[in-house]
């Protein structure tokens, strides 16, 4: 069994007016705790998380399902959306972060060494998505829109993401190649191109596998002429209409709080202040002795970016489905998809930890930032997610088509 979170209205068209007013308060609550507490760039990061969990929700912009869809049918306009949203954020992010425009601030990418921790971890991380049923973005929003599965899924990843904290410096000691940065390797203009030009030729390896199995390819602009007013607030969104949105986001996120969008990060650093609160001496792990890290575990989440805009993703989401009248649908979900989620979850925390992110934090501002770790990421982790497709019907779950 597949279970998906549609940002399609209901049948009645109304929206779900407690959920509803409920979201409305606790995000502006939230925004104005932040702004007053933390600081007012601290706000606009939780309301640019629940502007992104709102076009990820309204369009279903996940990787996981996009993935799954090129690798049992042949159909790529889902993959396609997603490069397209990583060029168009890479046009603006290497040459910013390669100091191209001469601005007076230095920028932070999302780079990272390609070794054996990034191999296995995105491997890991791409099994792990197909039996958790979400990816890291695809996860927070799910939750958001009320799915208890996808809360399994969220309590392992938790789990997994802390424990890959205590067990990332051994990995971290196993071969590996420097950090490689396109801007800096090719310089800014042609990083960029070079990333362009990586992101043209994988478009074109999708669309011809698609075109030679179905003798056509769908176009990946489709939706936009039905795009009303009405669906602004109630949904769908096509997809590529969320695909600028998200790069827009990462823009600001960037912009804001001097390095890319991430996700998985919030996810350890929550696991780590739970195991805390049991009295397991996490501080004392290698990793938690960073100073950087010490100090996010011993401060509130709410001083945590990541944390934050995971926050506002998950009432974004919230915010949508209300909206569409689609928060908290009711749905049969059988035991063994349970015990799916809750090991794709913890599949999904540890890989992200060791491959330095996920679809977002890796693949998304990776590729966008110019890192060659983000290329070994993609592959790595849709080799993984094959196995996990091919895992699925182990636990009911519909996995390759017979032909």
């Amino acid at each position: 069994m597949a279970v998906t979170v549609s940002g399609a209205p209901s049948a009645s068209g109304k929206a779900d007016s407690l959920p509803l007013l409920v979201v409305l308060a606790t995000a502006f609550a939230g925004a104005l705790v932040l702004a007053s507490l933390v600081t007012i760039t601290q706000a606009l990061l939780f309301l640019n998380g629940g502007l992104l969990g709102l076009a990820l929700y309204h369009a279903s912009f996940g990787f996981t399902g996009g993935w799954k869809r090129f690798a049992t049918d042949g159909r790529s306009r889902s993959m396609r959306a997603q490069f397209l949203m990583i060029g168009m954020t890479a046009i603006v992010f290497i040459p910013l972060m390669s100091g191209f425009w001469g601005l007076d601030r230095s920028f932070a990418g999302a780079w990272a060494p390609v070794g054996v921790s990034v191999l296995l971890g995105a491997f890991i991380f791409g099994m792990g998505m197909q039996l958790g049923g979400g990816c890291g973005s695809g996860t927070l929003f799910t939750v958001g829109g009320g799915s208890g599965r996808m809360l399994v899924t969220l309590t392992g990843f938790i789990l997994g993401a802390v424990i890959g904290t205590a067990h990332l410096p051994f990995w971290l000691e196993m071969p590996s190649m420097p950090v490689i940065k396109f801007g800096d390797y090719f310089g800014a203009l042609s990083g960029t191109a070079v990333t362009l030009a990586a992101i043209g030729l994988v478009l074109l390896v999708l669309a011809f596998v698609e075109k030679r199995r179905h003798g056509n390819i769908e176009p990946v602009f489709v939706g936009l002429a039905d795009f009303t007013p009405g669906k602004v607030l109630h949904g769908p969104w096509p997809l590529i209409v969320a695909a600028v949105l998200l790069a827009l986001g990462n823009v600001f996120t960037l912009l804001l709080a001097g390095h890319p969008w991430s996700v998985t990060y919030g996810f350890g650093l929550w696991g780590a202040k739970l195991f805390s609160a049991v009295g397991i001496p996490v501080a004392s792990w290698e990793f938690w002795q960073i100073p950087a890290q010490a100090r996010a575990l011993d401060q509130s989440v709410l001083f945590d970016v990541t944390s934050v805009m995971n926050f506002g993703i998950i009432l974004g989401a919230a915010l949508a489905a209300s909206l569409a009248g689609k928060f908290a649908e009711k749905s049969k979900v059988p035991f063994a998809s349970y015990i799916a989620a809750i090991i794709g979850g913890l599949l999904m925390g540890y890989g992200a930890r060791l491959s330095f992110g996920c679809n977002i934090g890796a693949l998304f501002s990776g590729i966008a930032s110019g890192s060659l770790h983000g290329w070994v990421w993609f592959v790595m982790a849709f080799l993984g997610s094959l196995l996990g497709i091919g895992l699925r019907p182990l636990f009911g779950l519909d996995g390759f088509k017979k032909s």
